[in-house]
Protein backbone atom coordinates (compact mmCIF):
# COMPACT_ATOMS: atom_id res chain seq x y z
CA UNK A 1 0.00 0.00 0.00
CA UNK A 2 1.20 3.49 -0.85
CA UNK A 3 1.16 6.22 1.79
CA UNK A 4 0.21 9.77 0.86
CA UNK A 5 0.15 12.47 3.50
CA UNK A 6 -3.00 14.57 3.64
CA UNK A 7 -1.73 18.05 4.44
CA UNK A 8 -0.56 21.34 2.97
CA UNK A 9 1.94 21.98 5.79
CA UNK A 10 5.41 22.13 4.23
CA UNK A 11 7.21 21.38 7.48
CA UNK A 12 5.13 18.24 8.03
CA UNK A 13 5.73 17.11 4.44
CA UNK A 14 9.50 17.64 4.72
CA UNK A 15 9.68 15.77 8.02
CA UNK A 16 7.66 12.79 6.81
CA UNK A 17 9.40 12.68 3.41
CA UNK A 18 12.70 12.23 5.29
CA UNK A 19 11.43 8.91 6.68
CA UNK A 20 11.30 7.42 3.19
CA UNK A 21 7.75 6.22 3.87
CA UNK A 22 5.97 8.89 1.86
CA UNK A 23 4.75 8.11 -1.66
CA UNK A 24 2.77 11.27 -2.38
CA UNK A 25 0.75 14.18 -1.01
CA UNK A 26 -2.90 15.17 -1.17
CA UNK A 27 -4.17 18.68 -0.59
CA UNK A 28 -7.59 20.30 -0.73
CA UNK A 29 -8.95 23.83 -0.32
CA UNK A 30 -9.59 23.30 3.39
CA UNK A 31 -6.02 22.11 4.04
CA UNK A 32 -4.58 25.01 2.04
CA UNK A 33 -6.65 27.46 4.07
CA UNK A 34 -5.49 25.80 7.29
CA UNK A 35 -1.83 26.09 6.21
CA UNK A 36 -2.12 29.88 6.05
CA UNK A 37 -0.06 29.93 2.84
CA UNK A 38 -0.95 33.02 0.81
CA UNK A 39 0.02 31.70 -2.64
CA UNK A 40 -1.54 28.37 -3.62
CA UNK A 41 0.51 27.91 -6.79
CA UNK A 42 3.83 28.53 -5.04
CA UNK A 43 2.76 26.14 -2.28
CA UNK A 44 2.05 23.37 -4.78
CA UNK A 45 5.38 24.01 -6.52
CA UNK A 46 7.19 23.69 -3.19
CA UNK A 47 5.41 20.43 -2.37
CA UNK A 48 6.23 18.98 -5.79
CA UNK A 49 9.89 19.80 -5.22
CA UNK A 50 9.91 17.88 -1.93
CA UNK A 51 8.02 14.77 -3.02
CA UNK A 52 8.65 12.88 -6.26
CA UNK A 53 5.34 10.98 -6.11
CA UNK A 54 1.89 12.30 -7.03
CA UNK A 55 0.84 15.61 -5.52
CA UNK A 56 -2.90 16.24 -5.69
CA UNK A 57 -3.84 19.86 -6.42
CA UNK A 58 -7.56 20.54 -6.46
CA UNK A 59 -9.49 22.79 -8.81
CA UNK A 60 -11.62 25.46 -7.16
CA UNK A 61 -14.32 25.92 -9.82
CA UNK A 62 -17.42 23.76 -10.23
CA UNK A 63 -18.40 24.46 -13.86
CA UNK A 64 -16.78 22.51 -16.68
CA UNK A 65 -15.12 25.36 -18.61
CA UNK A 66 -13.43 26.97 -15.61
CA UNK A 67 -12.54 23.60 -14.08
CA UNK A 68 -10.98 22.56 -17.37
CA UNK A 69 -8.89 25.73 -17.55
CA UNK A 70 -7.78 25.36 -13.93
CA UNK A 71 -6.94 21.70 -14.46
CA UNK A 72 -4.81 22.43 -17.50
CA UNK A 73 -3.00 25.20 -15.63
CA UNK A 74 -2.35 23.04 -12.58
CA UNK A 75 -1.12 20.13 -14.71
CA UNK A 76 1.72 22.28 -16.03
CA UNK A 77 3.14 23.09 -12.59
CA UNK A 78 5.15 19.86 -12.35
CA UNK A 79 5.29 16.38 -13.85
CA UNK A 80 4.04 14.78 -10.63
CA UNK A 81 0.84 16.83 -10.35
CA UNK A 82 -2.42 14.91 -10.02
CA UNK A 83 -5.27 17.28 -10.78
CA UNK A 84 -8.02 16.79 -8.23
CA UNK A 85 -11.63 17.14 -9.40
CA UNK A 86 -14.96 16.52 -7.66
CA UNK A 87 -17.10 13.51 -8.51
CA UNK A 88 -19.71 15.48 -10.45
CA UNK A 89 -20.74 15.28 -14.12
CA UNK A 90 -18.55 18.30 -14.92
CA UNK A 91 -15.68 16.91 -12.85
CA UNK A 92 -15.76 13.58 -14.68
CA UNK A 93 -15.78 15.36 -18.04
CA UNK A 94 -12.63 17.18 -16.98
CA UNK A 95 -11.19 13.88 -15.75
CA UNK A 96 -11.77 12.26 -19.14
CA UNK A 97 -10.08 15.06 -21.08
CA UNK A 98 -7.07 15.33 -18.77
CA UNK A 99 -6.64 11.57 -18.48
CA UNK A 100 -6.67 11.21 -22.28
CA UNK A 101 -3.89 13.80 -22.38
CA UNK A 102 -1.76 11.78 -19.95
CA UNK A 103 -2.39 13.87 -16.83
CA UNK A 104 -2.93 12.12 -13.51
CA UNK A 105 -6.39 12.82 -12.09
CA UNK A 106 -7.66 12.26 -8.56
CA UNK A 107 -11.47 12.13 -8.42
CA UNK A 108 -12.47 13.17 -4.93
CA UNK A 109 -15.58 13.18 -2.72
CA UNK A 110 -16.60 9.62 -3.59
CA UNK A 111 -19.27 8.19 -1.30
CA UNK A 112 -20.69 5.22 -3.23
CA UNK A 113 -19.56 2.26 -5.29
CA UNK A 114 -21.66 3.55 -8.18
CA UNK A 115 -19.66 6.79 -8.18
CA UNK A 116 -16.41 4.80 -8.11
CA UNK A 117 -17.47 2.91 -11.23
CA UNK A 118 -18.07 6.22 -13.02
CA UNK A 119 -14.63 7.51 -11.98
CA UNK A 120 -12.94 4.40 -13.35
CA UNK A 121 -14.83 4.64 -16.63
CA UNK A 122 -13.75 8.29 -16.92
CA UNK A 123 -10.13 7.17 -16.68
CA UNK A 124 -9.29 8.49 -13.20
CA UNK A 125 -5.83 7.68 -11.88
CA UNK A 126 -7.21 7.68 -8.34
CA UNK A 127 -10.66 7.66 -6.79
CA UNK A 128 -10.92 9.00 -3.24
CA UNK A 129 -13.67 7.42 -1.11
CA UNK A 130 -14.09 9.30 2.20
CA UNK A 131 -14.33 6.64 4.90
CA UNK A 132 -14.36 8.86 7.99
CA UNK A 133 -17.17 11.06 6.74
CA UNK A 134 -19.32 7.99 6.03
CA UNK A 135 -18.61 6.66 9.53
CA UNK A 136 -19.70 10.06 10.89
CA UNK A 137 -23.22 9.60 9.51
CA UNK A 138 -23.60 6.00 10.66
CA UNK A 139 -22.58 4.27 7.44
CA UNK A 140 -19.57 1.97 7.02
CA UNK A 141 -16.67 3.63 5.25
CA UNK A 142 -14.69 0.40 5.14
CA UNK A 143 -17.58 -1.48 3.57
CA UNK A 144 -17.43 1.04 0.73
CA UNK A 145 -13.71 0.33 0.30
CA UNK A 146 -14.44 -3.40 0.23
CA UNK A 147 -17.18 -2.91 -2.40
CA UNK A 148 -15.01 -0.74 -4.66
CA UNK A 149 -12.01 -3.06 -4.44
CA UNK A 150 -14.19 -6.06 -5.29
CA UNK A 151 -15.68 -4.29 -8.32
CA UNK A 152 -12.33 -3.06 -9.61
CA UNK A 153 -10.78 -6.54 -9.28
CA UNK A 154 -13.60 -7.92 -11.45
CA UNK A 155 -12.64 -5.59 -14.30
CA UNK A 156 -8.91 -5.69 -15.12
CA UNK A 157 -9.38 -2.91 -17.68
CA UNK A 158 -10.12 -0.53 -14.78
CA UNK A 159 -6.75 1.05 -13.97
CA UNK A 160 -8.04 3.44 -11.30
CA UNK A 161 -6.41 3.07 -7.88
CA UNK A 162 -8.48 3.16 -4.69
CA UNK A 163 -7.16 6.05 -2.58
CA UNK A 164 -8.67 5.81 0.90
CA UNK A 165 -9.36 9.31 2.21
CA UNK A 166 -10.81 10.88 5.37
CA UNK A 167 -8.66 8.51 7.41
CA UNK A 168 -9.17 9.01 11.15
CA UNK A 169 -7.12 6.29 12.87
CA UNK A 170 -4.43 3.62 12.38
CA UNK A 171 -7.19 1.00 12.16
CA UNK A 172 -8.55 2.70 9.06
CA UNK A 173 -5.11 2.26 7.49
CA UNK A 174 -4.79 -1.40 8.53
CA UNK A 175 -8.30 -2.31 7.40
CA UNK A 176 -7.80 -0.55 4.07
CA UNK A 177 -4.59 -2.53 3.53
CA UNK A 178 -6.36 -5.78 4.40
CA UNK A 179 -9.03 -5.01 1.80
CA UNK A 180 -6.43 -4.38 -0.90
CA UNK A 181 -6.75 -0.62 -1.31
CA UNK A 182 -3.89 0.79 -3.34
CA UNK A 183 -3.31 4.02 -1.41
CA UNK A 184 -4.21 5.64 1.89
CA UNK A 185 -3.92 9.38 2.30
CA UNK A 186 -3.27 9.95 5.97
CA UNK A 187 -3.08 13.01 8.23
CA UNK A 188 0.41 13.51 9.72
CA UNK A 189 -0.71 12.73 13.28
CA UNK A 190 -2.21 9.39 12.21
CA UNK A 191 0.98 8.43 10.33
CA UNK A 192 2.92 9.01 13.54
CA UNK A 193 0.41 6.94 15.50
CA UNK A 194 1.30 3.98 13.27
CA UNK A 195 4.73 3.87 14.94
CA UNK A 196 3.32 3.68 18.44
CA UNK A 197 2.77 0.61 20.60
CA UNK A 198 3.11 0.47 24.40
CA UNK A 199 5.13 -2.75 24.25
CA UNK A 200 7.62 -1.12 21.88
CA UNK A 201 8.05 1.77 24.32
CA UNK A 202 8.33 -0.61 27.28
CA UNK A 203 10.83 -2.86 25.54
CA UNK A 204 13.02 0.04 24.41
CA UNK A 205 13.05 1.53 27.90
CA UNK A 206 14.21 -1.82 29.29
CA UNK A 207 16.95 -2.13 26.68
CA UNK A 208 18.20 1.38 27.48
CA UNK A 209 18.25 0.65 31.20
CA UNK A 210 20.05 -2.67 30.80
CA UNK A 211 22.61 -1.20 28.40
CA UNK A 212 23.40 1.62 30.83
CA UNK A 213 24.16 -0.97 33.51
CA UNK A 214 26.93 -2.44 31.34
CA UNK A 215 28.83 0.86 31.31
CA UNK A 216 29.65 0.34 27.64
CA UNK A 217 29.24 2.53 24.57
CA UNK A 218 29.27 1.80 20.86
CA UNK A 219 30.90 4.97 19.50
CA UNK A 220 34.59 5.36 20.37
CA UNK A 221 35.71 8.50 22.20
CA UNK A 222 35.86 11.50 19.89
CA UNK A 223 33.29 10.16 17.40
CA UNK A 224 30.24 12.38 17.34
CA UNK A 225 26.73 11.46 16.19
CA UNK A 226 25.94 12.41 12.63
CA UNK A 227 24.07 15.68 12.21
CA UNK A 228 20.80 15.32 10.37
CA UNK A 229 20.15 17.53 7.38
CA UNK A 230 17.63 20.33 7.85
Amino acid sequence: MKFFVDTADLNEIKDLAATGLLDGVTTNPSLVAKSGHSNFIDLIKDICAIVSGPVSAEVAATDFDTMMAEGLYLSKIAKNIAVKVPLTPAGLKVCKVLSDQGTQVNVTLCFSAAQAILAAKAGATFVSPFVGRLDDIGESGMQLIADICEIYRAYPNFKTEVLVASVRSPMHVVEAAQLGAHVATIPPNVIRQLFTHPLTDKGLAQFVTDWAKTGQKILPDGVQPLKTRA
